[in-house]
């Protein structure tokens, strides 16, 4: 998205925090919005082994609540999204701040990329997981959350928690 409106690139191993300095915070904030379009969000692809991960916890009789850190318009485009690829869920929900909901519903674990939502998960008594990027290798390493390279490996490393 970036690339596409200001010619820039962000490679992926560079992303260590939220923001940069190249683009001004409300272009940046510009295309985040942009990929929270109904489009986007319907085109997108999960990573792989998210699915069939996600759908053996379901089937293990654990309660799938999915929040996602977009605005609520967002809802309604998540939901055929999800029900598109056929992740199973009980509940959706939209909001920026995942960990309050996550509180609120009483969830013990919470899989998420943002190394502010795994501390504060931390903090919170909840398990934090992740797939392991870039912006988020320090709060694995520092064992603030527990951090895999794929979903397979994820849902190993999580099975004690899940027990």
């Amino acid at each position: 998205m970036v690339h596409e409106r200001h010619g820039l690139d962000l490679p992926y191993e560079e992303q260590r925090e939220w923001g940069t300095t190249l683009l001004p915070r409300d272009e940046v904030v510009a295309c985040i919005e942009a990929t929270h379009s109904d489009e986007n969000i319907l085109g997108a692809e999960p990573y792989p082994g998210a699915v069939e991960t996600v759908s053996e916890w379901h089937r293990q009789g654990h309660w799938i609540h999915i929040t996602s850190h977009r605005r609520d318009y967002s809802r309604d485009a998540t939901a055929r999204w999800l029900d598109r690829i056929g992740m199973p869920y009980d509940d959706l929900h939209c909001s920026f701040d995942k960990v309050t909901r996550c509180v609120e519903l009483g969830i013990d674990v919470l899989v998420d990329d943002s190394p502010v939502n795994l501390i504060k998960a931390k903090r919170e008594g909840i398990v934090g997981a992740t797939l392991i990027h870039p912006w988020n290798e320090q709060v694995v390493a520092a064992g603030d959350a527990i951090g895999a390279a794929s979903w397979e490996e994820l849902r190993v490393k999580l099975a004690p928690s899940l027990s």
